[in-house]
């Protein structure tokens, strides 16, 4: 049998002048593009959501596309402009634009030139930037950065030719900000785990596959899946230069504990942890280890915790880079409203440590 899927348009209906009218007194955005207010007194035509003065009912009717208003004689109004696209797609258009010009310049532009560049004032460009995006200008362009020297890092065959492949035209810009972006120095950044030896194990436990490797410092993953070839092509791309090898009959102690730790995450992990990160990162990962067994914590919580209460988007992809799973704890960690969000070992996974948790 074969099933024929349904639309239902959700939108509010303006079907009547009445409808209309209404709309406009109220400004709802849900009417932009609906219909077009056309004030018989001044001669021109508007968009619903319009914050010019409210038009007398008996001095308005109603078009429905701009090329019916003009054929009736009105013209645009200079306020509300209903002849170019939606304020909506104007604002994504110059997001779009804002975003080319951070990632094209060397140096973060000034928020003066940006919200020129988009044609708005610095305030409504830095508002529309955060909603389109989830994170301020400058935030956006440091992350963006980051991302573009951890890329050039692995793909240069030296340091240098990864600074100038990054964008920077000094050395010494870069190595500035270097430690900020990477977390750690370049070189050891760019060695990928070069010279170390890695043991690892894969195993089973009550939540699936499980994955756990360590260095001579300490326990540096600890994955969870479904499947075992999965993790391991996930650990090698984190360490693409390390040996890896199995793990030996005292590994295989460190990895009982860690399947105790997943059976019981409130009892806590008594080994020594070779956690590797940005500088912000590692402070999210250290607060983390602070929210109580049975408690949770909102991404907002975190980010006021550390002290950059508006980083909450950047707080989560940390979560989501957390390389020890349970030991620490960003199954904790849940949305505003207290739903549980998206979990790097899957949100099943999330919900079963919940629970293991608060019985």
């Amino acid at each position: 049998m074969n099933v024929m899927a349904t639309t239902i348009d959700l939108r509010p209906a303006f079907t009547t002048d009445e409808q209309r009218y209404a709309a406009i007194r109220r400004h709802d955005p849900a009417a932009e593009g609906a219909f077009f207010t056309c004030v018989k007194t001044t001669g021109i035509y508007c968009q619903p959501t319009c914050t010019a003065r409210l038009p007398k009912r008996e001095n308005v009717r109603f078009a429905a596309t701009r090329a019916e208003a003009e054929a009736l004689g009105f013209r645009a109004c200079k306020r509300c402009r209903p002849d170019l696209p939606p304020a909506a797609d104007r604002k994504a258009t110059a997001v779009a634009a804002a975003v080319r010009l951070i990632e094209g310049s060397e140096e973060m532009p000034s928020l003066a030139d940006l919200a020129a560049a988009s044609g708005m004032s610095p305030f409504h460009f830095h508002r529309s930037f955060k909603a389109a995006t989830g994170v301020t200008p400058r935030a956006y362009a440091a992350q963006r950065r980051s991302e573009r020297v951890r890329g050039e890092l692995v793909r240069r065959e030296t340091v240098t030719e990864a600074i100038y492949g990054a964008g920077f035209n000094s050395n010494g810009r870069f190595y500035a900000r270097s430690t900020e972006m990477l977390g750690m120095t370049p070189k050891r950044f760019r060695a990928g785990g070069a010279g170390e030896t890695i043991r690892f194990a894969l195993g089973q436990c009550s939540l699936g596959g499980l994955l756990v490797a360590a260095t001579e410092k300490g326990i540096a993953s600890i994955m969870l899946g479904d499947d075992p070839d999965a993790l391991l092509r996930e650990l090698q791309d984190r360490f693409p230069k390390a040996r890896l090898v199995g793990g030996d009959a005292a590994f295989e102690q460190w990895v009982a504990k860690v399947v105790g730790l997943v059976e019981a995450p409130q009892v806590g992990l008594d080994l020594p942890l070779d956690i590797r990160g940005t500088a912000f990162q590692q402070r999210v990962w250290e607060a983390l280890r602070k929210i109580p067994a049975g408690s949770t914590a909102t991404y907002a919580e975190i980010a006021e915790a550390i002290g950059a209460p508006k980083a909450v988007r950047a707080v989560a992809q940390a979560c989501g880079a957390n390389p020890v799973a349970v030991a620490i704890p960003c199954h904790r960690v849940v949305r505003s409203d207290g739903a549980l969000s998206g979990y790097h070992w899957g949100v099943a996974r999330k919900r079963a440590l919940l629970d293991r948790e608060a019985s």
